[in-house]
């Protein structure tokens, strides 16, 4: 029999109702908050993710890294926020306002030994503003956090 890789689940009804009720009351308080959703590839160049501190250990210990047929080294993502920046730098949003702020929804893969409520593939949704120094936006962030603890009720 086949089985789904170790580390990963099915998201099966009634599940995939909750998970879509969470996703919508995400979606509202952000873009109420005038964060814009961002889509970014699942898969993203390695180097995206390399970082010169202890985290760049995650992207060779913790994450699912391959090579593509021309040789160049993919890792499926691993968090939200490098495939955010990346974007924003790749198609020049700077040029298009002060401050960018942006929100995700998506899966996320990490080669970790699975237990209880920590999975290989899960769920993670983010928020990003950048453009600013402006220490507001870290009371902005603070707050939609609790926000969003408060309206997901845990």
């Amino acid at each position: 029999m086949i089985t789904k890789v170790k580390g990963t689940y099915d998201v099966l009804v009634p599940e995939t109702k909750k998970w879509q009720a969470l996703e919508a009351k995400i979606r509202t308080l952000y873009e109420f908050y005038n964060y814009d959703e961002i889509r970014t590839p699942i898969m993203e160049y390695s180097k995206v993710f390399h970082r010169d501190s202890e985290q760049s250990e995650m992207v060779t210990k913790e994450t699912y890294n391959f090579l593509d047929r021309s040789n160049r080294e993919i890792t499926l993502r691993p968090e939200g926020t490098a495939g955010v920046i990346r974007s924003y730098v790749e198609n020049k949003l700077y040029t298009s306002q002060e401050v960018s702020k942006f929100y995700y929804i998506g899966p996320n893969f990490r080669y970790e030994r699975p237990q209880k409520g920590r999975y290989r593939q899960f769920s993670q949704f983010g928020i990003e503003a950048v453009g600013s120094n402006d220490p507001m936006l870290d009371v902005e962030a603070l707050a939609l956090a609790y926000e969003t603890i408060k309206r997901l009720g845990l």
